[in-house]
């Protein structure tokens, strides 16, 4: 039922592919005919050394091994949201969780987050809505990006919503509809190359800023045809690992050299799909010193905003409690002029707590 004045407030959790932590953000959403939010309290958490471990690899786990690290991680997600209200004394109506992508290929009509729902919601107490991408997929969208509905609900006064995540992603408008599109790997990418000189990630994009761009590695990154699809088009991890590794594993470059060619390679490709205006930049890539500033020298023509840190940081995790949010309130939180589905849809599923 679609609300008149509602009220709610939800934890979004969200991890993303480059498997830096788990974000949880805690948002007060008000709606009477048009949302606001105010962000309670929002942490980060890093994952312990056993879980970031099996989390990298359950891509190639047996189906009883894959099941149980569903479930382990569900209960571990769980954990951290009891304590995360214990320490915070926080009001809670909602837990909205991504969950962490092992499979997405919506090519072949599926798509895995992996976190059981159910045991969040037992671990917590709190009604839980997990999986928003599998219905997208099920009606022949890419199940991705799903943060751009909340940049037209909440930064809708932005020309372009760009998050530099593990890949990046770009949200506009486009007269009455939304679009939105995976750009490129980033952190991914680089956080697997910086992992070889024994770095979580290359602080500021110090260690880019050292290398030497290879034109010729550069190139054929840019000449990969994902780059000249139409969308909607979405990336995961299973295209990096199959073309983009590979590629780069052709030429015998230092990994500041592979860093600093890659880190250009972002930059062109997100100067290719901004047309001037207001961008606003978030997700971790938006800390990377010097990758934004190649963005400002390969892109002079869009003012390139990076915004408070809150913001910075998190970002998708309160785009995710807002598509909890949207479900209990029955309203679509997935669009498929983004997605490319066969109609606007509600994603997600919901496990109830001790209510």
């Amino acid at each position: 039922m679609k609300p008149g004045n509602f009220h709610i407030d939800v934890v979004g959790l969200m991890s993303g592919t480059s498997l830096d932590g788990l974000d949880l953000c805690c948002v007060h959403f008000d709606y009477d005919g048009s949302w606001s939010y105010r962000i309670v309290k929002a942490e980060s958490v890093d994952y312990p050394a056993w879980l970031r471990e099996q989390l990298a690899t359950a891509q190639s786990m047996s189906a009883l091994d894959y099941a149980r690290l569903h479930s382990d991680y569900g209960l571990f997600l769980g954990g951290q949201v009891r304590d995360f209200i214990a320490r915070n004394s926080l009001k809670v109506d909602l837990v909205a969780s991504h969950g962490q992508t092992v499979f997405h290929q919506p090519s072949l009509r599926f798509t895995a987050q992996i976190g059981s729902g159910a045991g969040i919601a037992a671990t917590c107490g709190i009604d839980t809505v997990c999986d928003f991408r599998t219905t997208d997929v099920a009606l022949g969208g890419q199940g991705a990006p799903l943060v751009p509905i909340g940049d037209a609900v909440l930064f809708g006064d932005y020309d372009y919503c760009l998050n530099l995540g593990g890949f990046s992603n770009i949200s506009f408008a486009e007269g009455a509809r939304r679009l939105a599109y995976d750009i490129s790997p980033v952190n991914y990418v680089l956080n697997h190359f910086a992992g070889k000189l024994g770095m979580a990630y290359d602080r500021d994009g110090a260690t880019a800023r050292g290398g030497r761009v290879c034109s010729s590695l550069l190139a054929a990154l840019n000449a990969l045809p994902f780059y000249t699809q139409a969308g909607p088009k979405s990336l995961g991890r299973e295209w990096v690992e199959e073309t983009v590794y590979p590629l780069i594993a052709s030429y015998d470059l230092s990994v500041e050299d592979v860093l600093a060619t890659f880190v250009e390679h972002v930059a062109v490709q997100v100067g290719r799909n901004v047309r001037g205006g207001r961008v606003l930049v978030t997700g971790g890539g938006a800390r990377n010193l010097y990758l934004v500033e190649r963005m400002r020298a390969v892109a002079p023509q869009a003012q390139f905003i990076v915004p408070d840190p809150l913001t910075i940081d998190f970002k998708e995790a309160l785009i995710f409690a807002l598509l909890g949010a949207l479900y209990v309130a029955d309203l679509p939180n997935c669009l498929s002029s983004v997605t490319g589905a066969a109609r606007d849809n509600i994603g997600g599923c919901l496990y109830k707590g001790n209510q």
